[in-house]
């Protein structure tokens, strides 16, 4: 007897006189695309083809074969194949159900690939026509929520969200989706909060409906109210807020145990894997490759939680048990993609580091400027161990971090952004996200402050990071000036040192920590000489930095002050006492005993700031990130993973 393969919808004999049989799936897709109706020679024949396995392949090839006028020949039998699938949805055959499921995937996904540049209305027009959109919509909307929430398959779960994020990834700007219209009106975020709440279902599904839920808070949200943007920004219910902290805190975690090669994780706190991720996004030299993908979906995730809801900031700081175990499931789970949704792959050229770089610094900043997140930072009862990466150094030894200290959370954020700071002083300069970083120091230092926090931190390494960068500014004045307006950040790091010598007296832990202060200004005094030097320089030239130039050079006024007071009495002290070098501890007791000799000018608005606004300034780039998200959510989308073998063996069990 001749061997049969299977190939592309063929049955094919192995001996070459033989024509290929199609399966009989294929032959009535076929029928479909005749301009005759299939059923009026056959009166089954719907209730027939949702019995047949889907032949994904051939039906969207089939689809994306035709042009739009094409289409537009067979409309009425995609519209009624489109309507027959939402019915099907209802059936209590869940054989049924999945087929339908599946077969709405092919439709929505070949019907888009074919017609990219047609509009939106006429999409909607191919697949279920005009007349009759609405309650289309209405009915798939209504049928996708009660399969969610039902206590049956997670199979049909799980093709429900795929189909979603089919629904929703089509075009790679979601914003031009016109079927969307349909997902506002008919919301499903209820649905999606029940995924995230109960565990069982929140292990199964949780990363995919945390992406969708990004998503869909992504669309039209400058040009519309977008009620999904309301409803999250209103949600209260801890288990619910805890679930989603989980799914997203578990994604990161998996990202830091690549990155790491699966080392274990020290601490399993949410904040940890946030931090640590931000601490291995970047790597120092260009030419150097991240090994790992980097889950922009998820950091979008965290970023709408963080943003738009204030509730969302007390998981922050909770260690979530359910993290590090690896719990074998019952029964396979082949729709999980070996490929997470949203992810860049490792190849990917600099820029995609640089938007996941940029969105993290964008967290802290949002975190930074919230009073409720920043008591949580700062809770002295509140203290974890914070395993951040460091990037290996010629200069420094690799940290062994197997005594980390326990302290408030802030000080890892700080950690992390002086890490940030001595890392990445390269050729190809992230200006913007080292304008981001200081910022973010600068916000923290604001509430403390305010507040009047006296945080024991190590702030030598912080001053000693920003001289550093200082120093890489003005070494590499003109091939940075070329480029980038330095004088921003540099006025920001002049700032920061202001800020701590006007008010450093009300949130530096000790009063020894503000005679270090002095001493590493005295002791890098040819650091701020040179940098007055430079601005001196551009800002008595009639050039382009004139003007920014200036404003550094009032700025330098106290650290000058400083400077100029000490460095004599100290020269004095050295000479009377016939030292050649001094000591830390002796240049300290030159500093303590002519304090109330210094005069300092008071600066004004050292302790204010610009609020964060995404849609004045930072639209633009949501934009592109979504659009980038969408193209790889659409790319790794698998709806073909569930064997017919797998779903027979579950539906036998369901009772």
């Amino acid at each position: 007897m001749a061997q049969i393969e299977k190939r592309g919808g063929l049955l094919r004999k192995s001996s070459a006189s033989k024509k290929p049989l199609k399966e009989k799936v294929v032959l009535m897709y076929d029928e479909i695309f005749m301009t005759e109706d299939p059923s009026k020679c056959s009166p089954r024949f719907w209730e027939e083809l949702f019995l047949m396995k889907v032949n994904l392949e051939y039906l969207e090839g089939k689809l994306e074969s035709l042009d739009s006028e094409e289409l537009m020949k067979i409309k009425d039998n995609v519209n009624c194949l489109f309507q027959h699938c939402i019915q099907a949805l209802g059936e209590e055959h869940p054989i049924r159900v999945v087929n339908a499921l599946q077969t709405l995937c092919a439709l929505i996904r070949g019907v888009h690939q074919k017609n990219k540049s047609t509009s939106g209305f006429d999409i909607i027009n191919m697949l279920m026509g005009f007349d009759k959109a609405e309650l289309c919509m209405k009915n798939l909307m209504e049928s996708l929520d009660s399969l969610l929430c039902a206590e049956g398959s997670e199979s049909l779960k799980s093709l429900c969200l795929k189909l979603l994020l089919c629904l929703v990834t089509v075009t790679d700007n979601i914003s031009q989706n016109t079927i969307l219209e349909y997902v506002m009106i008919n919301s499903i975020f209820e649905a999606i909060l029940q995924i995230l709440s109960h565990p069982p279902s929140r292990r199964e599904h949780g990363y995919d409906a945390v992406v969708l839920l990004a998503l869909l808070v992504n669309y039209s949200k400058y040009e519309s109210v977008n009620p999904y943007i309301v409803k999250l920004s209103i949600v209260d219910d801890e288990a619910t807020l805890n679930g989603m902290g989980l799914v997203i805190a578990q994604a990161l975690s998996e990202y830091n145990r690549q990155y790491k090669d699966k080392e274990e994780e020290h601490q399993s706190g949410f904040f940890s894997a946030l931090t640590n991720m931000v601490g291995s996004m970047f790597i120092a030299d260009a030419h150097e490759k991240i090994s790992v993908q980097t889950n922009e979906a998820i950091l979008l995730a965290l970023y709408e939680a963080v943003h738009l809801n204030r509730n969302f900031i007390t998981v922050l700081a909770q260690s979530h048990p359910e993290m590090g175990l690896v719990t074998t499931p019952v029964s396979p789970s082949p729709t999980t993609p070996v490929t997470p949704l949203g992810t860049t792959p490792p190849s990917s050229d600099d820029e995609h580091r640089l938007h996941s770089g940029k969105l993290c610094l964008i967290i802290l900043t949002c975190i930074a400027e919230d009073q409720y997140a920043n008591a949580f930072l700062h809770d002295d009862n509140m203290n974890f161990r914070v395993n951040l990466h460091r990037m290996p150094m010629r200069h420094r030894k690799k940290a062994a971090d197997k005594n980390l200290p326990c302290r408030p959370l802030v000080c890892a954020v700080l950690d992390l952004m002086v890490e940030f700071i001595v890392t990445h002083m390269m050729k190809e300069f992230p200006m913007d996200l080292y304008i981001r970083c200081i910022q973010v120091v600068h916000k923290l230092l604001c509430y403390q402050k305010k507040c009047r926090v006296r945080l024991h931190y190590t702030w030598r390494e912080l001053w000693s990071a920003l001289i550093n960068l200082l120093k890489f500014l003005m070494s590499n004045e003109t091939i940075l000036l070329a480029k980038h307006n330095i004088f921003t950040l540099t006025l920001m790091i002049v700032n920061l040192f202001n800020m701590f010598i006007t008010y450093g007296d009300t949130f530096l832990p000790t009063p020894s920590s503000y005679d270090e202060l002095y001493y590493e200004i005295i002791r890098m005094h040819q650091s701020f000489d040179n940098l007055y030097s430079m601005v001196l320089r551009l800002s008595t030239n009639a050039g382009q930095w004139k003007e920014a130039a200036s404003k550094v050079t009032h700025a330098l006024v106290n650290i000058r002050a400083i400077i100029n007071h000490f460095n004599p009495k100290i020269e004095s002290y050295a000479a009377v006492n016939h030292i050649s070098q001094l000591s830390e501890e002796q240049v300290l007791e030159v500093v303590r005993a002519n304090y109330d000799t210094l005069t300092l000018k008071l600066q004004d608005g050292l302790d204010q700031y610009e609020r964060y606004s995404e849609q004045h300034k930072e639209a633009a780039f949501f934009k592109e990130l979504v659009r980038s998200i969408s193209t790889n959510v659409r790319r790794n989308l698998a709806f073909h993973t569930l064997s017919q073998e797998v779903l027979l063996k579950e539906f036998s069990t369901i009772s």
